[in-house]
């Protein structure tokens, strides 16, 4: 049989298939394609294969491209941001007087209001900064976390949220600049803290439990070079340093929000890649290996993407502990996702510092607590409950 016989020849009915024969299966249309879900030559009535049955995932088609999403976390992440509005709408309702939710949703959409002035002025700039800032720490611990495969792994236990307060706090006892470049010193604080572990976590590997140890090393000793910095600085500026260490959103305005705003946007492309690279770090480091991942430059930028979000938050609104730790988890609960789903990370860690700070205003009113040290009282149990989840799961094996 001739070549150009072998490819025009059709398989007999119950028979093998013909090598050279394109069949049309399931998922491939008339047309066939190469089997993987890549069309071949359009023609009439062919489609794209779905995903398999009961996997939780549907293909979502927007003008001839295919998306496939996970059904669970597609209904999460959009009940998370209801939740998150209804708390927004709280957070500017609430307060010494109250303004009405229509008034509220008013200013919200740009809409003339009398309320304009409490609402847009007063009460909006602090929002925004707890709102980006919740955000930040959510994303960020979704990285760090998924880098170092621990749950226990998030930018203040690891110590880099440590590194960006004891640079911050020096650059403010000490006058070495202004306020409106903080959250730039942060920056340079975490990038410089994250440095330190990441090179000497490195033994031929990146391996979760030197890292994540070495890491706390590193937040102690930080943390004591803060406590000096407290001490050798000047009583007054010390006292402002030592509120902020707290995590407060009291008395910020749009200096804060609109750096930290930027800083977001410019990150965006950053966390679009690192959305996707999260599928490749949870592969074993063989099974990615053989799939071309470069595993080291891959968690390398999920690091470093994750530190800049941590000490970009961290600057603006101050170290506002286990958001990053709690945010992460309990939105791969909620979703039952093979990885920590970043946006549904960063929707609850938002919506846990907006939260805190609406209870931190209100219980205790006319005092106004820190909105870290809501988060510490709920993140503190947490944390205690994850190391001894992990010993028992530990002894048992």
């Amino acid at each position: 049989m001739s070549g150009e016989r072998l490819s025009g020849a059709r398989p007999a009915p119950g028979g093998p298939p013909v090598p050279g024969h394109r069949t049309g299966g399931p998922g491939t249309g008339k047309s066939g394609t190469d089997g993987s879900g890549a069309p071949g030559t359009p023609g009439v009535g062919s489609r794209v294969a779905g995903p398999p049955r009961g996997s939780g995932h549907t293909v979502l088609r927007v003008r001839g491209a295919s998306f496939l999403v996970h059904r669970r976390a597609t209904v999460v992440a959009c009940a998370l941001g209801l939740a998150l509005f209804l708390a927004v709408v709280a957070h500017l309702t609430l307060g010494e007087s109250t303004v009405p939710p229509v008034e509220v949703v008013r200013v919200l959409f740009g809409l003339p209001s009398p309320d304009e002035l409490v609402v847009g002025t007063l009460r909006l700039p602090r929002l925004t900064v707890g709102l980006l800032a919740g955000a930040a720490l959510g994303a960020a611990g979704a990285l760090i976390q998924t880098v170092a495969r621990n749950p226990l792994a998030s930018p203040e236990i690891i110590g880099v949220t440590h590194g960006a307060s004891a640079l911050t706090v020096g650059a403010m006892t000490f006058g070495l600049t202004s306020y409106t470049l903080l959250p730039y010193v942060s920056v340079a604080g975490g990038l410089l803290a994250a440095t330190l572990v990441y090179v000497f976590a490195w033994r031929g590997g990146l391996h979760a439990t030197r890292f994540i140890l070495i890491g706390i090393g590193f937040a102690v000793a930080l943390r004591s070079l803060t406590q000096l910095f407290l001490t050798k600085g000047d009583y007054l500026v010390a006292q402002q340093a030592q509120v902020w260490m707290t995590g407060s959103l009291n008395g910020r305005g749009w200096d804060q929000a609109g750096p930290l705003a930027l800083a977001l946007l410019l990150l965006l492309p950053a966390l679009c890649w690192a959305a996707r690279a999260q599928r490749d770090v949870a592969l074993d480091d063989a099974t990615a290996t053989a799939l071309g991942v470069r595993l080291g430059r891959v968690r390398l930028g999920l690091v470093l993407t994750g530190v800049v979000l941590a000490s970009v938050a961290t600057g603006a609104a101050g170290p506002i502990d286990f958001v990053a730790l709690l945010a992460p988890q309990l939105a791969r609960r909620l979703t039952r996702t093979a990885t920590i789903p970043l946006l549904s990370s960063a929707l609850l860690g938002a919506f846990l510092v907006v939260l805190g700070d609406l209870l931190a205003r209100r219980l205790f009113a006319p005092t106004e607590l820190p909105v870290g040290v809501l988060t510490a009282a709920v993140g503190a149990p947490y944390l205690i409950w994850l190391i001894v989840r992990s010993h028992r799961g530990g002894a048992a094996r």
